[in-house]
Parts: structure tokens; sequence; C-alpha cells
């Protein structure tokens, strides 16, 4: 738009040509200045217009730059864009030929995969059953060695139990001789003495009559009473007295010092026993004391009767029978002039050797056999950090009898026990025996034990139950005391102060 077109600027025109109502009077000079004034007026407005003009140019120039630019900008982005595009699409093209080719090598990967486990899966399992053949010819083999193993150790056995009592027979038959020998010789030494006292009789005999005979003959000469010898007859000796029965006297002490010195020592865990509530070895626990009560009262009624065999039972399971038995023999030990033998004679579920934490101790049943000797058997308590008596062995077990109650009938065992007792001299033997009223082991052990204690449990042991239990031992055999375990409402701190 023209700057002289404008409304403002032509009021400034419109009032700049009016003509002046004093012009009419004004001088030549106002006339000249005021030419002068108009004449700048206009070139004022002239270059006014100039320049109006020029910067219209410039502006137009400039929008016809801006646009050739913005045009030239627009081409460029889409040639861009086009740019672009067909390289997006040559990229895509090229991700997907790359994409297909990686997923045929991928598909060619797994069936070749898929081909090599098929072939490792046969494999494998050929692998299998050939191990399996292998296994089964080897169990089979394994059973037939076992069964030979079975059969050679019961011909060993059967040849050890014929050696043994062929060994006894002869050592009774050899006992017998030199007993039928030393009677031989006692009475020809008899018959001897008799003979020579007969013959010194004779003799005296046949003295006296020369004696008389030659005193008839001549007179016999006066003597004094005093050079008078009486001769008097020898008295018959009197029989030897028939030999007194031989019973066995006990073994020296330095024997039987000897014996307990050699056997094998086991050693035992203070923390295990803790856990395993052998309340006896740490004396922590208060009721420690009940049972080095338990001790000295049973320890009393074993020396008033001359008794050393007990019996450890309870009507039931669970009853503690072997809590007690431990704990007991731990206390006993601790006795020093009493020697304490363990025995593990539940063999239904032997479990006394995990108690005192001992692993393989073997099988007790091959001892009461007669299959291995006590000595190598038993073992005695070696160092040990409860200060528990070195004077206490254990008979311990880890094999379960089928026949545990046949086993306890047979003579061997009693053969075995008194061989024990003979060479070791125990003053108590304990015998942690299975619930007297599940099996009839405690019955068929009654001839091996003097006494019974009796275990019962608190809250699972009934009256009746204990009846039964009284009934089945009979009134002949003596039960040495009633042990209450699990008691509920004890005050144990009594036991210590």
């Amino acid at each position: 738009m023209n700057m002289m077109d404008s409304p403002k600027f032509k009021r400034k025109r419109t009032s700049a040509t009016a003509p002046h109502p004093a012009a009419d009077a004004a001088s030549p000079y106002a006339a000249v200045k005021a030419a002068s004034q108009e004449a700048a007026r206009l070139r004022a407005e002239a270059e006014a217009q100039r320049i109006a003009k020029a910067a219209e140019q410039a502006k137009s120039e400039e929008k016809a730059r801006r646009k050739a630019e913005f045009e030239e900008r627009a081409q460029v982005e889409a040639l861009r864009r086009v740019k672009a595009a067909r390289e997006q699409r040559a990229a895509d093209a090229l991700k997907a030929s790359e994409d297909a080719e990686r997923q045929e090598r991928e598909r060619q990967h797994r069936e070749a995969e898929e081909a090599r486990t098929r072939q490792e899966a046969t494999k494998a399992a050929q692998d299998a059953a050939e191990i399996r053949q292998q296994a089964e010819k080897r169990a089979a083999k394994e059973a037939a060695r076992r069964a030979r193993a079975e059969r050679d150790a019961e011909d060993r056995a059967a040849s050890a139990l014929r050696d043994a009592e062929m060994a006894k027979a002869k050592r009774l038959a050899d006992e017998h001789q030199r007993a039928a020998e030393a009677e031989a010789k006692r009475l020809a030494e008899a018959a001897q003495r008799k003979a020579d006292a007969e013959a010194r009789d004779a003799e005296v005999r046949r003295v006296e009559e020369d004696a008389r005979r030659k005193a008839q003959q001549a007179p016999a000469p006066v003597l004094p009473l005093t050079d008078m010898i009486p001769v008097t007859r020898r008295a018959e000796p009197a029989p030897d007295p028939a030999p007194a029965p031989v019973t066995p006297t006990a073994q020296p002490v330095a024997d039987v010092e000897t014996a307990w010195s050699v056997l094998p020592e086991l050693t035992v865990e203070k923390a295990h026993l803790a856990r395993n509530r052998i309340i006896t070895a740490t004396r922590e626990d208060p009721a420690h004391g009940a049972f080095d009560v338990l001790r000295t009262r049973l320890l009393q009624a074993l020396s008033e009767n001359g008794w050393r065999r007990v019996a450890i039972t309870s009507p039931g399971k669970d009853c503690g029978k072997t809590f007690t038995a431990a704990n007991l023999a731990i206390s006993l030990s601790r006795q020093e002039n009493c020697r304490t033998l363990l025995m593990d004679l539940d063999m239904r579920r032997p479990s006394l050797h995990r108690v005192l934490g001992v692993d393989s101790p073997g099988s007790v049943g091959d001892m009461l056999r007669g299959m291995i000797p006590p000595e190598t058997h038993l073992h005695r308590m070696g160092r040990n950090p409860i200060n528990a008596g070195r004077n206490i062995a254990f008979a311990l077990n880890d094999r379960p009898e089928a026949y545990a109650s046949e086993l306890l009938q047979d003579p061997r065992s009693a053969e075995t026990l008194s061989a024990i007792e003979e060479q070791f001299a125990p003053d108590v033997v304990l015998f942690d025996l299975p619930p007297a009223l599940f099996y009839d082991d405690v019955i068929a052990a009654r001839p091996l034990f003097d006494g019974v204690l009796l275990v019962v449990g608190g809250g699972l042991t009934t009256e009746s139950e204990i009846s039964e239990v009284e009934r089945r031992l009979g009134d002949s055999m003596p039960i040495l005391g009633m042990v209450l375990n699990m008691a509920e409402g004890t005050d144990i701190s009594r036991y210590t102060y």
C-alpha cells in the first residue's frame, strides 16, 4: 500500500495546500518561504514514496525469496522422503530376506537338532537297556555271591559250632581224664601207703615174735623201769577223704583288669549325647539327680540279694526304656568300684548305638551264638568329654534279628553270658529289652536276669498294662522298681541345691 494514499497523509496534505486566511496580506518573503517549504515537503513526500516503494519492492522480493526457499526446501524434503522411503523399502526387503534366510537356517538347525536328539535318545535307550542288562547280570551274580556267602557263612558257623562243641567235648574229656588220672594216682598212692604200712606192721610183728621166742628160750634180765622201752603197734593210716567237688573260684583281679584293658574303646560326643537326652552325661539337667538316686538304690538291692543282672523294659513302646538304660549306665560308670555292662537286647528295633553315636557296632546276635568272641564285640568307654568312668562296657547292635526270642532261649546265649561274667566279672549287667506286652522276648529271657526295672510312660501306660506285665513275669520274678518317665508336674529342682 502506498503511503501517499493513506488517510492520515491525505489529511496532512489537505491542510498544507489550503489557502491560509492571512495569505493575502503576507510579504513576498513569506511566499518564498512557503514555496520553499512546499518544495521541501514535495521532496520529502517524493523521498517517502521512493522509500515506501523500495520497502515494498524489498518486501516483495523477500517474500518471493522466502517462497522460493520454501518451495526449494519442500522439493528437497520431498526428494529426501522419497529417497528415505526407497532406502526403507530396500532395507525392509533386505531384512525380510535376512529374516527368511535366518528362519531357514534356524529351521535347518532345529531339524538337525531334532535328528541329533532322536539319535541320542535312541542311543540312550540302547545304553539304558545295556546298563539294565548289565545291572541284572550283576544283580544275579551278587545274589549268587550272597547265596554262596550265606552258605559259606552257615557252613563256617556250623563248622565253628562243631569245632566249638568238639573243643568243649575235648576239654571236658581232658578234664575228666585228668580227674581220672588224678584219682587213680591218689588211689595208687593210698594203696602204696597202705602196702608200706602193712609191710612195716609185718616187720614189727616179726620182730616181736622173734623177741618173744628168744625170751622164752632165755631168762630175761631184770632192767630198771627207766630202761623199759614200750613197743606199740603203729596205727593203720586212715584213708584219704574223698575229693571235694570243684567249684569255680573268682577270677583273679589282675586277670579281670587285663581282660578289660584289652577291650576296644569307643568315643562319645557331648553334643550328640545332649541331643539324645543323655542328661547324666552333661549333668546340666536337674533330673540327672533322679538317676543317681536310682543307681544307689539299685546297687543296694543287688548287693543285698547277691544279684547282678537287671532287665529294663516297659509295657508298651515310647515309654523311654532305652533313655533310662543309657542314663542309668552312665550314672553307674561314675561308681569307681562298680564294673557295668550295658547290652542292647532289643534286637527287633536296636537303637542304643544311635543314642550313643556309634556307627556299625556289629551284631550282638552273632556274639550270643558264639560266632564272635565277646572281647571282640564288647567296647569299653574310652576317654570322653563327660567325665564318665571307663569301667563300663557296651554290647551294641545294628542288625535286627527276625527270631530274637528264639535266640534268647537258645542255650548258647546263656553260655555266652556266663562266659562274659567269668571273663570280665561285671558287677552290674543291664539288659535293654523290647516292650514286655509287644513281644515274648522278655518272657523268653527270664532265665537270663535276676530282676526287672519297669519303665512307665506318663500319660501312656495304664494300670491294667502294668498288672499284665506282672502277671506275665510271674510271682517268682522280682520287680526291682518302676521308673515313671515323662511325668507332668514333677518338681525336678528338688534334686539339686
